[in-house]
């Protein structure tokens, strides 16, 4: 199993790093570590002083266990970018773990920067995204297999199993973005007008409400 793990890190890794999957822009030096202290950002992060760069930038155990699931959607997202690891910046790369609980979904939504591919460590999952003719693609995981989803296209995982599931995700940008479907209209900051939501779901504005109230941030 060990062997099957390491294997499946190895096609994810090399799938995005591949020119045919290119996406962030070419580095034009060896590195450019992220300072998170400058205020400066050009497309990008700007570099820590070369002196200053250590072991510890290219670094992350984030994704060494699995997340809490005991949340409203029963999965953890953990990422493995260029926020967690300085290093990456530029290098147009980055990962992640999805843990998921029995019933546990990662609710639709997209990356606007990056195609996304996922590994099955343990567990199975349904998956799909829909293409913008609507059409819904989807597939039945099992352990060691991937799948790929598509820059742009909202796409989602659930594991309809009775065991825990846990994906690593490898991506070709070193920050993708995320923006859930439900979240972003629902929750944002100022407010989408009802509206607009009450036109576009067919709903009445008690429902836009509810849902706003069920999907705020647990304070």
């Amino acid at each position: 199993m060990a062997v099957k793990i390491v294997a499946g890190f190895l096609v994810v890794l090399l799938a995005v790093s591949t020119p045919a999957f290119a996406n962030d822009p070419d580095m034009l030096q060896d590195v450019c570590v992220a300072d998170s202290t400058s205020g400066v950002k050009v497309n990008g992060f700007a570099c820590k002083a070369a002196a200053n760069i250590t072991g510890e930038d290219f670094f992350f155990a984030g994704i060494a266990k699995p997340g809490m699931t005991n949340n409203t959607m029963g999965s953890l997202v953990t990422g493995a970018n260029v926020e967690k690891i300085p290093g990456l910046n530029t290098l147009g790369v980055s990962m992640g773990r999805i843990d998921f609980a029995p019933g546990g979904l990662n609710p639709p939504h997209t990356h606007p920067r990056a195609t996304e591919m996922i590994f099955v460590l343990y567990g199975e999952l349904d998956v799909g995204f829909i293409t913008t003719s609507n059409k819904l693609i989807s597939k039945h995981l099992n352990v060691g297999e991937t799948f790929v989803f598509p820059r742009g296209l909202i796409h989602f995982q659930q594991n309809n199993g009775k065991k825990p599931a846990a994906v690593v995700t490898a991506f070709n940008s070193q920050l993708p973005g995320t923006q859930s479907v439900a979240a972003t209209l629902f929750t944002s900051t100022p407010p989408v007008p009802d509206h607009v939501l009450t036109t576009a779901f067919q709903v009445g504005s008690k429902q836009v409400q509810k849902i706003r109230d069920r999907l705020a941030p647990k304070k």
